[in-house]
């Protein structure tokens, strides 16, 4: 590893001339005055001065020498459908798009907000919004109306793109109803909304607000708009994650550092060169949707592959289909795909020609040993596993195939990828713990370019929540517990915090705690993560009852299970559903009120619940343990 050590080394000791040198992967219009300015921790603004813009660097800058070729492959298996954009095409579209922004008022500082499924058109407004300016926030489209209210409150967008409907499994998922039940619980819903009629599910749309796509498109299909060249660290995007406040927080992403982070990536850590097809499995409503469907790839002039579907559908071939056809590079996707297809015909695995293929990178969720080394062995592949966060925007570890061929190692991300100065520090005394030493997972700022570069709105919850976890340090803290071993390789061993990932789904569990809680029967609740064969982590909650005595008639408890379920649906949406609600007569508790979590996990996960010395009423984890 000697290469990746110094290449690191390099970029923690002297980062102005490691990140002088990458910055000139990209197009800067105006040239930056200064690398870093790091004048108010733990602020860090990159490329000071230099004016560039994502759109340009994701499609103009390329027209000149690949304007016939692909640049987005959309495949859908949900309404059968493949459509191949070169640049040029993608242009037009983005400008089209663009130009119905305009139209709309839309400016350059204005957000513009996206809840849609994976359909062309989500890019389409993701670049359109970066070309003029404005700020875009991507919703999921598996979350409810009280989540998408949420996030229209946080971001006060001008307009919002959304659908008659999205797809899954052939199913399909009305989107406009929660859209209107969003604005109406909404205190800043915008003027206009623009809907992409997809003729999936009839609705009645709103006179005055609701606009029809596809007419627009007709008005402006050949309308150029300008791009309007930003600052580098003017806000790109701003993309809302779980908080364990309950209260969503909005990642804000800058401009320049973003563009020239994603693009070394591209190179060295996923061994990508412009031409190339590349394939991120993810949504766009999630991080990696962002910088791996949409600006990675396109930014370092590759192709990519947008998926709507499942990885089971047709059949568990689907994904080495669409490898061969269009002939894959790389493959991004999450674990829980993985394990998924380990259910499946293993002939399905050698059905297609995977002979482009050069590696799969798994991220999102933690990475089981035996599915990776399962698929590796499967497919005759490597299997990078790397681990990072929706606020870095890229990975913080893993192996860097591009700078140096190291060994991989089953079950570790490898090692700290340039930029990233990661410790490993004890959570009490806030000291760096040596190798084999568990503690929690740390970055020294200032963070690497590309990294979140505040939280939305809120600076002071910046500060505090990442930065303020360590006695006596400044640290940006992970909230993930690890280690690093004698040969500089790193393990993640899990959460700190009550955030949980479901099948690379970041939830935080106080949000579901809430939605349990709002039951009239519901006393108080406690949600936790637990460790899950599939999904990686599902949620567990159990519930304290205002009067007990409501569960001694026949099927009570069920319905009353199910009642809270269906809430939790609606506000949270189906994602974040428990796989088990119980009702206990109490929680375990410390003697000063905290509930103990951990202990309430290791039950589930049938381990030992550790120390209890300061449980106040030892029963209660007996009640829990009776329920599993």
């Amino acid at each position: 590893m000697h290469k990746t050590r110094e290449f690191h080394r390099q970029s923690i000791d002297d980062p102005d001339t490691f990140w002088r040198r990458e910055a000139q992967r990209i197009h800067w219009e105006t040239p930056f005055e200064q690398v870093l300015d790091y004048s108010n921790p733990p602020f860090a603004r990159w490329f000071v001065g230099g004016r560039t813009n994502l759109c340009y660097n994701a499609i103009d800058r390329w027209l000149d020498t690949q304007a016939d070729q692909p640049a987005l492959i959309w495949v859908s298996t949900e309404v059968e459908q493949e459509i191949v954009y070169t640049r040029a095409e993608l242009s037009r579209e983005v400008n089209a798009a663009a130009a119905i922004l305009k139209s709309l008022g839309v400016s350059r500082g204005d957000r513009v907000l996206i809840y849609l499924p994976m359909i062309p058109q989500a890019a389409f407004f993701m670049l359109a919004s970066a070309r003029i300016g404005a700020i875009h926030s991507v919703v999921f489209g598996g979350f409810a109306a009280h989540n998408l209210a949420q996030r229209i409150d946080g971001a006060q967008p001008k307009v919002v793109i959304s659908t008659d409907a999205g797809s899954r499994g052939g199913k399909a998922i009305a989107y406009k109803p929660l859209l209107d039940q969003a604005m109406k619980q909404s205190k800043c819903a915008p003027e206009h909304v623009v809907i992409v009629d997809r003729g999936l599910i009839p609705y009645q749309a709103v006179a005055g607000r609701d606009l029809d796509y596809a007419q627009l498109r007709t008005r402006y299909l050949d309308v150029a708009v300008p791009v309007e060249w930003m600052e580098s660290n003017d806000p790109s995007y701003v993309l809302y994650t779980s908080g364990t406040t309950g209260n969503p927080k909005g990642v804000q992403r800058d401009t320049g550092g973003y563009a020239v982070a994603l693009c070394t990536s591209m190179d060295y850590i996923f061994g990508g060169k412009p031409g190339d097809v590349y394939f991120s499995a993810s949504d766009i409503g999630w991080v990696v949707g962002h910088s791996y469907v949409i600006y990675g790839p396109l930014l370092n002039g590759q192709a990519s592959v947008m998926y709507e579907g499942l990885p089971t559908r047709p059949d568990a071939a689907i994904l080495w289909k669409i490898i061969e056809q269009y002939r894959v590079k790389a493959l991004f996707c999450a674990p829980t795909a993985i394990r998924v297809l380990k259910k499946h015909d293993p002939a399905l695995l050698t059905r297609h020609d995977l002979s482009c293929l050069d590696r799969i990178y798994l991220a999102g969720e933690p990475l089981d040993e035996l599915t990776g080394r399962w698929i590796s062995e499967a497919l005759g592949k490597p299997v990078i596993d790397n681990y990072w966060q929706t606020e870095t925007g890229w990975p913080i570890l893993s192996a860097q195939p591009g700078v140096e061929e190291i060994e991989l190692r089953f079950g570790s991300p490898s090692t700290p990828a340039y930029g990233f100065d990661v410790r490993v520090i004890d959570e009490v005394t806030g000291l760096d713990s040596g190798p084999n030493q568990k503690g929690v997972v740390a970055i020294q700022p200032p963070l690497p370019p590309g990294a979140l570069s505040t939280i939305w709105d809120d600076d002071a919850r910046f500060v505090h929540t990442y930065f303020e976890s360590f006695p006596g340090r400044m640290l940006y803290s992970t909230f993930d517990w690890g280690l690093v071993d004698e040969d500089g390789y790193w393990y993640i061993l899990g959460r700190t915090d009550d955030v949980i990932n479901v099948a690379g789904h970041r939830l935080g569990t106080r949000e579901i705690e809430e939605s349990v809680n709002i039951h009239p029967a519901v006393a108080e609740s406690a949600v936790v993560g637990v460790s899950d064969s599939t999904k990686g982590q599902v949620a567990m909650a159990f519930a304290v009852l205002r009067h007990p005595d409501d569960l001694l008639e026949a099927g009570a408890s069920e319905r009353l299970a199910n009642e809270i379920k269906t809430i939790i649906e609606q506000r949270n949406g189906a994602v974040a559903r428990p796989a088990q609600i119980s009702f206990v007569n109490s929680l375990p508790k410390t003697r000063s009120g905290k509930v103990l979590r951990r202990a309430i996990v290791a039950l589930c996960e049938g381990r030992d619940p550790g120390d209890l010395t300061t449980i106040e009423d030892p029963s209660a984890l007996d009640q829990i343990r009776a329920t599993l």
